[in-house]
């Protein structure tokens, strides 16, 4: 009886006190998209003042080891769970449910003093690999966040070892460098940049964003775009990112109430409002009137 004791203080476990609109629950989502999922959820809160969120916002790999261990059930992240982590959610009898609802793009930024405006993403790749100008810094958020496992994708690379490519602590930061070195290169998501919090706004002032120039894409492969809904929608700027919520909670609960929320008309106005690209575009009724002379 004592060692049980001992087993159940040891392990924080998932425990189950809400419905549709109402009670208590506790998500994680990938720290990148704070911005977003906070104006999400101020709205939400305010139409269902009985549904009391906790949203604890980590890195993609915390993130993903909170859903494993049973310490949440669901989870706000840029990719869908792989085969092998369904196959641990399954063996505690639950099921996977995982909803599309925005997209994100991956942004390069620069300090206002500097003339380089436009990389081409073979250009990109090279930096990551370690084969352009090491005295050019390159940061970025965080080495276990979501981000740098897009960029370890692109480059084909396991890891940068460059001393001239390295992580911060926060996509904060890497404003905040970049605002104050004229060489460095930032890459972050788009969300930070549209209309920033006061705490941050005055970085965003001091950087641009760089144009990106995909050479294999077919349809455009001699201009250069930059992130907007229009570039992502017509596939024409090269580095996006999908945001989905996860639920594995198997049941009528907050983790569905709440993506709900994220796929209807609401949810995705404000994503639309926030510069990143709804999964669903919201329509819009227009009224028309015949005028009589």
């Amino acid at each position: 009886m004592a060692f049980a004791a001992c087993q159940q203080q040891k392990q924080t476990k998932y425990t189950v006190d809400n419905n549709f609109k109402a009670g208590k629950a506790t998500f994680v989502a990938d720290e990148s998209f704070s911005p977003i999922v906070d104006q999400e959820l101020y709205i939400y809160s305010n139409q269902n003042p009985n549904a009391k969120l906790n949203i604890q916002y980590k890195t993609e790999n915390e993130a993903i080891n909170m859903l494993m261990t049973d310490s949440v059930r669901v989870a706000i992240l840029s990719r869908e769970l792989d085969t092998a982590e369904r196959s641990v959610i399954a063996k505690r009898q639950l099921s996977v449910s995982s909803l599309k609802f925005a997209t994100d793009a991956i942004t390069l930024i620069v300090n206002n003093a500097s003339k380089d405006t436009l990389i081409t993403v073979a250009d990109l790749k090279s930096m990551l690999n370690g084969k352009g100008d090491t005295n050019r810094a390159i940061v970025f958020d965080n080495p276990n966040s979501s981000l740098v496992r897009y960029l370890k994708d692109l480059a084909g690379s396991k890891g940068f070892t460059q001393k001239n490519i390295y992580a911060l602590k926060s996509n904060k930061e890497v404003l905040k460098y970049v605002s104050e070195h004229p060489d460095a290169l930032g890459i972050m998501g788009f969300s930070w940049l549209n209309d920033p919090d006061r705490d941050y706004a005055g970085y965003v002032e001091k950087v641009k964003i760089v144009g990106v120039r995909d050479e294999a894409n077919k349809q455009y492969p001699d201009q250069y775009f930059k992130p907007s809904q229009e570039s992502l929608v017509l596939k024409q700027y090269p580095l996006s990112r999908s945001l989905y919520i996860i639920d594995c909670s198997s049941k009528v609960g907050l983790g569905m109430g709440f993506a709900y929320f994220l796929g209807s008309q609401i949810g995705q106005r404000i994503i639309l409002k926030s510069g990143l690209l709804p999964d669903s575009i919201p329509t819009r009724e227009i009224s028309l009137k015949n005028k009589l002379n």
